[in-house]
C-alpha cells in the first residue's frame, strides 16, 4: 500500500496524542473517510473540527469507551452502517496506571481497565472490521496495533501494563501469521513496540542507556510508513531491539543485571502520568 488516499481509516484514542497524529496523516494523504473513536467527548469534538477544517476527507467521530465490549459492538455497527467497511484500522487507545509494586495496588478495578483497553479492546475492535477486510480479496487492508516495548521485556512498577502489552503483542503477531497461513495476505497486521513517548501519558518516566524519551511525531511517521509497507514488527528505538535480543540470549540473572544497570528496571520510579487527565481512557 503506497498511500491511504481514497481509503477508509479508523483510529482509536484519536482525540489527542498519537491517535490525533495518525488521523492527521490520514487526512494529509486524502483518505476518503477518517473515523475517530475516543471517550473524551470534548477533545474528540475539537479534533474532529480541526480535521474537518483541513478538507479532503469526510470526518466521523464517535464517543466510545473501548473498555466496554458492548460499546465497541454498538459503535462498530454504527460505523458499518454510516461509513461502510474499514480499510485501515489503527488500534491506538491505551492507558497506564500507577508506578507502585503489584501488591500495593489500591484500586483493583485498574487491573481490569488496563487489560480491557490495552489487550481486549484491540481484539474486539478487530472483530468488528477484520472479517470484511479478509473477505474483500481485491482490496489491501491494514491493521496497525500500538503495543509497547514493555511487551518485550519485564519491567518493575508496571507489571499490569507490561502484561497487557505482552498480550497485545502475542495476539497481534499471531493473527499476522494466521492471515499468511490462510492465504489472506492482502491484509497485513503491523505491531509497533515503542519505549516511552513524549505524549504526556508517561510523564515522569525516565529514558535509559542511549534511549531518550521518543518524539511523538517520529514514532507516528515510522509507524505509518511501516504500516503501509505491511511490516510485521516495529521496535523503537534501536536500543530496545538490542535489549530484546540480549534478553533472549543471556541467562536470567545476567539479563536482570544488565537491564538494571542500563536503567530499564528503574525507568518507572518517578512516573506520574497525566496529572490533569489521569482517569481518561485515551490516546498514547
Amino acid at each position: 500500500m503506497k498511500t491511504v488516499a481514497g481509503k477508509k481509516i479508523l483510529v482509536t484514542g484519536a482525540a489527542m496524542g498519537l491517535g490525533k497524529s495518525f488521523a492527521q496523516r490520514a487526512v494529509a494523504e486524502q483518505a476518503a473517510d477518517v473515523v475517530l473513536w475516543d471517550v473524551n467527548e470534548r477533545a474528540l469534538e475539537e479534533t474532529a473540527a480541526e480535521l474537518a477544517a483541513l478538507g479532503g476527507s469526510r470526518i466521523h467521530h464517535y464517543v466510545v469507551d473501548v473498555s466496554d465490549r458492548d460499546a465497541i459492538a454498538e459503535a462498530g455497527a454504527a460505523v458499518r452502517a454510516e461509513v461502510g467497511g474499514i480499510d485501515v484500522l489503527v488500534n491506538n487507545a491505551g492507558i497506564v496506571r500507577g508506578n507502585g509494586y503489584f501488591w500495593e495496588t489500591g484500586n483493583r478495578a485498574d487491573i481490569d481497565k488496563t487489560m480491557a483497553i490495552n489487550s481486549l479492546a484491540p481484539m474486539y475492535i478487530a472483530l468488528e472490521f477484520l472479517p470484511a477486510m479478509v473477505a474483500n480479496k481485491g482490496v489491501e487492508g491494514r491493521v496497525l496495533n500500538i503495543a509497547s516495548s514493555a511487551g518485550l521485556v519485564a519491567n518493575p512498577r508496571m507489571s499490569v501494563y507490561a502484561a497487557s502489552k505482552w498480550a497485545a503483542l502475542g495476539w497481534s503477531d499471531s493473527v499476522r501469521l494466521e492471515l499468511e497461513q490462510s492465504g489472506n495476505e492482502h491484509v497485513k497486521f503491523t505491531t509497533v513496540c515503542p519505549t516511552y513517548i513524549n505524549t504526556g501519558m508517561f510523564d515522569g518516566a525516565k529514558g535509559f542507556w542511549f534511549t531518550p524519551i521518543l518524539d511523538q511525531e517520529e514514532v507516528v511517521d515510522t509507524s505509518w510508513t511501516e504500516m503501509k509497507k505491511g511490516s510485521a514488527l516495529v521496535v523503537l528505538p534501536w536500543t530496545s531491539r538490542l535489549n530484546r535480543a540480549i534478553s533472549g540470549l543471556l541467562p536470567l540473572k545476567v539479563r536482570d543485571f544488565y537491564l538494571n544497570t542500563v536503567g530499564v528496571y528503574h525507568s518507572m520510579d518517578e512516573f506520574t502520568g497525566r496529572k490533569s487527565d489521569s482517569s481518561r481512557i485515551g490516546a498514547k
